[in-house]
């Protein structure tokens, strides 16, 4: 074993988006920054999880940081500098490259990786911050209530084995996955579902279970050539996904029914491909290229690409955090089987509205997502580990039913702000899922200070928040947000030579921090225009 040290003033352990833009906001303070990240893609949701950005309706205008606009206009800069858009597209202000209807910006994994590179490239090639690429955390020193040193393993080291480097700063981020460092630091933390006795939230279980996390999913790319084959070959686990039935459904899994996001005790029947029977499409769902914005083609065959990241590869047979890592593993592979056997029913037995079964012209697309075999380098994993903080936010602060006249829930202390539905995907366990209405929130500075640890700070969707709260917490401009302000909040800890905690408990350290933010784009409540519209829909 070989072990290296790297010193910095600021360590970020994950490169999804929250880590990004904490070593971003850093940089940008003059801090210098180690950002690990466990594959060769920077970005997690939005590059190595194939999952494009969940938005709320106001976000073209408001609602996200600076940062996050310009990286969605400089996304659509792309499109139109590099690729030969018709003149209607080219000119359309909020562009949407793939024409998904999940998102305003549907757009390619691999182009969210350039401008995100490009977006800290200044600071990564003046080594301001300096990334290691498939490194993840194995070991936490700590002493008292602060971290000394976290060592990380280099996965992928050519012609080295077992190589180590200890990692050491002022402040540690953690934005990873699955909260690993709050486990590795013993950082107190909570994982699951709480019961209802400790969050009073009406959706909560009786009991609390720690182990029933959300359902992951591993995304796959595909196009479609009528009249091909690319039929792959049968999944090992095919068998046992086309029998499986999930507790809420009458259907298997590997069917065209599943829960309908507007009553969630109901199912709704969906179809491959758009049609004039009435039957929602789940092609254009997400699609993330569309050639008819295409002047000329740019291969010999002109094909719409789709990413599957739908109900039917949903995985919630069992957890991948907090089991053994025997379980882990196997977990992981049986969400990658899920996703395989998907193609392969859909190539081979999804019924067609025609009467007909299968389309073999279904073809897995490895190069949309770095990968051979067509699947995301990495799985989306939507719940993590989360501290136990300060302030916990909980489903009392987001539900439309539960605020009713008061609102939009306003904090002193806002680091930023999101919307998007608390929107639970089946569990490991109970099989729960539910889609509850939201007021616009805002992210108080209390749920990103732990209750003991001094010099960690959660940087993604390990706030200090409850399961039911995480449903709308995750998604990719809050994650953005949670991120920026915790790597602001490290600058200015250590510019002020304070605690976070002292931060938040010094109404002049706030409103100073909070300036910092402003400055820096952060938005901090929502407009009042906003709060009216919610308050009295048309």
């Amino acid at each position: 074993m070989t072990e290296q040290i790297k010193q910095t003033d600021v360590v970020v352990i994950g490169g999804g988006l929250g880590g990004c833009m904490a070593a971003l906001a850093a940089a940008k303070q003059g801090l210098t920054i180690t950002l690990t990240e466990p594959t060769d893609w920077l970005g997690g949701q939005l590059t190595s999880q194939a999952v494009p950005p969940d938005e709320h309706r106001w976000i073209e205008r408001t609602g996200a940081t600076a940062t996050f606009r310009e990286f969605r206009e400089r996304v659509r800069d792309y499109y139109r500098r590099n690729y030969p858009l018709i003149e209607e597209a080219r000119n359309n202000p909020i562009l949407n490259p793939g024409n998904g209807w999940v998102s305003r910006l549907a757009h390619e994994p691999k182009i969210a990786l350039d401008v995100l590179q490009e977006m800290m490239s200044p600071y990564i090639h003046t080594q301001r911050i300096q990334v290691l690429y498939h490194t993840v955390p194995v070991e936490v020193a700590t002493e008292y209530d602060r971290i000394v040193s976290v060592t990380v393993s280099h996965t992928q080291v050519t012609g080295s084995v077992g190589q180590y480097t200890q990692l050491i700063g002022q402040y540690y981020l953690d934005a990873t996955e699955e909260g690993d460092l709050l486990e590795q630091s013993g950082t107190e933390y909570v994982s699951g579902a709480e019961a209802k006795s400790d969050t009073d939230e009406p959706h909560a279980l009786e009991h609390a279970d720690p182990l029933d996390m959300q359902s992951i999913t591993h995304v796959a790319a595909v196009d479609y050539v009528e009249g091909a084959d690319f039929t792959i070959e049968k999944p090992a686990e095919y068998d046992y996904w086309r029998e499986y039935m999930p507790s809420f459904s009458r259907f298997p899994i590997l069917s065209w029914y599943a829960s309908d996001a507007n009553d969630t005790t109901k199912l709704k029947e969906f179809t491959l491909f758009p049609n004039d029977q009435g039957v929602t499409s789940l092609w254009d769902y997400r699609r993330i290229i569309d050639p008819a914005i295409w002047e000329e083609p740019l291969r010999s065959q002109i094909q719409e690409v789709s990413l599957l990241n739908w109900a039917q590869n949903d995985y919630y047979a069992g957890a991948v955090t907090g089991v053994p890592i025997y379980e882990r593993t196997q977990n992981l592979e049986s969400a990658r089987q899920l996703t395989f056997s998907l193609v392969y029913w859909l190539q081979t037995e999804a019924p067609r509205l025609d009467g007909g079964k299968g389309f073999p012209g279904i073809r897995l697309r490895g190069d949309i997502l770095g990968t051979a075999d067509g699947l995301a380098k990495a799985p989306y994993i939507r719940e993590s580990r989360r501290i136990k903080a300060l302030y916990t936010i909980t489903e009392h602060d987001v539900s439309k039913e539960l605020r009713g006249a008061e609102g939009i829930k306003r904090y002193e202390d806002s680091v930023g702000v999101g919307s998007y539905s608390l929107d639970l995907h089946p569990t490991v366990k109970t099989h729960r899922t539910f889609y509850i209405p939201n007021y616009p929130f805002e992210i108080p500075l209390g749920s990103l200070i732990p209750v003991c640890m001094t010099n960690l700070l959660p940087a993604c969707k390990n706030i200090g928040m409850t399961q039911i709260a995480g449903g709308c917490y995750r998604l990719h401009p809050v994650e953005w947000n949670i991120g920026e302000s915790a790597g602001y909040l490290a600058a200015y800890a250590i510019q002020q030579g304070i605690t976070p905690r002292e931060v938040y408990e010094s109404t002049e350290h706030v409103s100073r921090y909070q300036e910092m933010l402003v400055d820096a784009g952060v938005v901090l409540h929502w407009p009042e225009d906003v709060e009216q519209e919610v308050l009295n829909p048309q």
